[in-house]
């Protein structure tokens, strides 16, 4: 269906998928019913859509999201990719950190780069690094391995990604994601 992002894994294919299916079933209404419902949706912010689906008709976030991005595609986050990553990432110095982690895990196979509205994601099977611009400059690259691996890393705190990712490395230049880091980012993809 052509309302799921280009951007996502096979797993994460065959959830969406599911999601759909089990529609009717769960809800009592189709996906096309619950879309011309969502159109009647007084709010315009997709967070506040969402909140309103919870507390008007009980649907939860991820299958309100589902609704949401085939009723009002073009406010969808994977309807514009490269919008949303010029956005996140207009620093040019954190645009050239992230670069560099592309450039670490291009030659890994199975790669599944995905923008999302706060951080660009890489996955295999599941997450397993993400990226986000630091506050004043730099990025933060989270990585799904324990922060003892790397006396670098530290213990997450509200990034908001995937809860794989159990480390974060701060970085404040490209020069930083160098052989040590391609390795960590080789180790996480390694565990997905």
């Amino acid at each position: 269906m052509s309302e799921k992002p280009a951007s996502m894994t096979a797993r994460q294919e065959k959830w969406f998928a599911s999601v759909v299916e089990s529609m009717e079933r769960e809800t009592g209404k189709t996906l096309d019913e619950w879309v011309a419902i969502a159109r009647t949706c007084p709010e315009t912010r997709p967070g506040a859509r969402k909140a309103w689906f919870k507390t008007k008709h009980g649907i939860g976030t991820n299958r309100a999201g589902v609704i949401l991005g085939k009723a009002f595609p073009e406010a969808a986050h994977w309807s514009e990719p490269e919008n949303l990553r010029d956005t996140l990432w207009a620093d040019p110095g954190s645009r050239a950190i992230l670069e560099a982690i592309e450039a670490a895990v291009a030659d890994l196979p199975g790669l599944v780069p995905a923008q999302r509205k706060g951080f660009t994601a890489f996955s295999r099977e599941f997450q397993f690094a993400s990226a986000r611009p630091a506050k004043g400059g730099g990025a933060r690259l989270g990585l799904a391995v324990e922060p003892a691996a790397d006396p670098r890393l530290q213990a997450p705190r509200n990034e908001g990604w995937s809860e794989r990712l159990k480390s974060v490395l701060p970085l404040a230049s490209p020069a930083e994601v160098d052989a040590s880091v391609k390795a960590l980012l080789r180790q996480a993809w390694e565990r997905s």
